[in-house]
């Protein structure tokens, strides 16, 4: 028979190993995201919105039963965290760099047209519309700003040779390229358009005709992580939100 002293024993024991394991099985899939409208964003209610952050809750929450917790930081801290693995994952592009510490899935679940904008007035307007390429940008000395932690900023232009200006905040580029501190800006017509609006700058930006190229979006998440073994599910998730036309449906809501 054992005595109620050693039975409390027991339990202490049995409590100390069993309740670890209980809190990783309960634990939810941390993400880090950075400020960057119509992606992600803060309500004025503290809430967040933004289409990429109403995919992923769709996808893991509502059809997969995953639960996450996001954290809003600078894109640069974002990428950090997850790499230490003080944060499970993020949405990104999949660059080599965070392929050595990340895993992911096959199927972007949205591709992003990049495209090169300038401040009204440039009196290099004509010439900067006829840039074909970005070996055009290094060789017309132009300089373009950026945001700290894009990569693919790091892998194109800084590879390349051509100057630039890196602001910590995704959104600062657009107040930068406003007050002439640098010739262009590389990105996202549509998500350019809902952010120059919101500020109030749409009539000092011009989108140019120039397209570049296209960057995939996917989920990153750390090699460590308890998670990464979700990646399978969830892009065959993607693939259904795809053709149901889920995905269609939220981003139509933010343009």
């Amino acid at each position: 028979m054992i005595r109620p002293r050693s039975k409390i024993i027991i339990f202490a024991i049995l409590f100390v190993f069993i309740f670890p394991i209980y809190a990783i099985s309960q634990s939810a899939l941390t993400i880090a995201y950075p400020e960057f409208y119509p992606f992600f964003a803060k309500a004025k209610d503290e809430k967040i919105e933004g289409f990429f952050y109403e995919i992923l809750m769709e996808a893991m929450e509502n059809r997969m039963g995953i639960h996450t917790e996001w954290f809003q930081m600078p894109w640069k801290r974002c990428q950090n965290q997850v790499r230490s693995g003080k944060l499970d994952a993020m949405i990104t592009v999949p660059t080599a760099q965070r392929l050595a510490y990340c895993d992911t899935h096959p199927a972007p679940f949205f591709v992003k047209e990049l495209k090169i904008f300038t401040y009204k007035g440039h009196k290099r307007m004509n010439a900067i519309q006829r840039i074909g390429s970005l070996s055009d940008i290094k060789r017309g000395g132009y300089t373009v700003i950026t945001y700290s932690g894009n990569g693919w900023h790091k892998n194109n232009i800084t590879t390349l040779g051509i100057p630039f200006f890196e602001t910590s905040e995704v959104h600062n580029v657009w107040k930068m390229l406003a007050a002439r501190r640098g010739d262009l800006v590389i990105e996202w017509p549509v998500g350019v358009k809902a952010v120059l609006k919101k500020d109030g700058m749409a009539n000092k930006i011009v989108e140019t005709r120039v397209s570049l190229e296209s960057m995939p979006f996917h989920l990153l998440i750390n090699k460590q992580s308890g998670y990464k073994h979700i990646l399978v599910e969830f892009n065959g998730i993607i693939k259904k939100m795809l053709d149901d036309g889920s995905i269609k449906k939220i981003i139509r809501k933010y343009y």
